[in-house]
């Protein structure tokens, strides 16, 4: 199975005290395909990262092997966002689950809530 890693575990797994990494090695380690979105990694790049920590993430997840946000996934994104009762606020997530959906992948977040209404998304 492939696992999209949200940006709430990525961060627990890479920065601080890095209280995630051993479930992200787990999820290695049980031969899911773990990946990024180009949408993941926008929010990764645009916080406060160390150079330490984001040669981390590039190590784990090269920047060029991102599963990209596409025309797909816009679609998704759209009806998602047209499906829900209260989608305002929450662009990001929804467009995170719809590329997610999109790939066939499920979604690791450490924020299920955040998800939990997003109709097809299966979080980890």
């Amino acid at each position: 199975m492939t696992v999209h890693v949200d940006t709430s575990a990525l961060i627990d797994a890479l920065t601080g005290p890095r209280r995630s990494i051993d479930r992200l090695v787990e999820l290695t380690d049980d031969g899911h395909r773990v990946a990024v979105s180009t949408l993941v990694l926008y929010e990764w790049l645009r916080g406060p990262r160390t150079a330490e920590e984001r040669a981390a993430l590039e190590e784990l997840f090269p920047s060029d092997e991102s599963v990209p946000f596409g025309a797909e996934s816009a679609r998704v994104a759209a009806r998602l966002y047209a499906q829900m009762r209260r989608p305002r606020g929450r662009e990001l997530d929804i467009a995170i689950a719809a590329c997610a959906i999109v790939d066939g992948a499920a979604l690791w977040t450490l924020n299920q809530a955040d998800f939990r209404d997003i109709p097809g998304v299966r979080v980890v």
